[in-house]
């Protein structure tokens, strides 16, 4: 059990209808899990566990059903200017991105968000999954300035995510980089 009584799979199951309730229990309940814990892996994985059934217990028309992937990729450590494929939720993903490249090494590369309504029209999108329509990805970038991995979310629908998603995923890839060591 958690410290305050909860079992760990309690923090999966989520109640609230409205979205920005659902995210805002995603961070709080992230920052529940993460307390003690500095095991990127540990806490990237619960990341993404509650990214998944958090999304995935919204009612339409919040298209939280039609998030496919939900995810982590992080600095690869062995390749410089790379991302490589972290703890996620979904079909099976590309290993690799380079800095700059597609819409996570983009996140990356600027350090700012990328809310994309449609990813056939982002220049040099990297299409893991031919089903994918929008997306968004959030750097995580620690409190020297350094990007330590990207938050990833792909959706089946255009226009998927909005500035709502953005605020939230930004609130989760803050907490992240101050609990993590990489």
């Amino acid at each position: 059990m958690g410290s305050d009584g909860k079992h760990h799979g309690d923090y999966s199951r989520f109640s609230q209808t409205e979205k920005h309730e659902v995210l805002e229990q995603i961070v709080e309940s992230y920052q529940a899990l993460a307390d003690g814990q500095t095991n990127w892996v540990c806490n990237l994985a619960n990341a993404a566990s509650l990214l998944w059934h958090g999304y995935h217990s919204l009612a339409p028309p919040s298209r939280g059903k039609s998030v496919n992937w939900a995810g982590f990729y992080v600095m690869d450590k062995n390749v410089s200017e790379q991302l490589i494929l972290g703890p996620f939720q979904g079909l099976v993903a590309c290993q690799t991105i380079k800095i700059g490249r597609g819409v996570c090494g983009t996140a990356a590369g600027e350090k700012l968000t990328q809310l994309v309504p449609d990813v056939e029209k982002f220049p040099g999108h990297i299409a893991c999954d031919g089903i994918t329509k929008s997306e968004i990805v959030v750097p995580i970038v620690d409190a020297e300035g350094v990007v330590r991995g990207v938050i990833d979310l792909d959706n089946t629908e255009l226009e998927g995510f909005d500035e709502v998603d953005q605020k939230y995923l930004e609130l989760l890839a803050k907490s992240i980089a101050e609990t993590c060591e990489w």
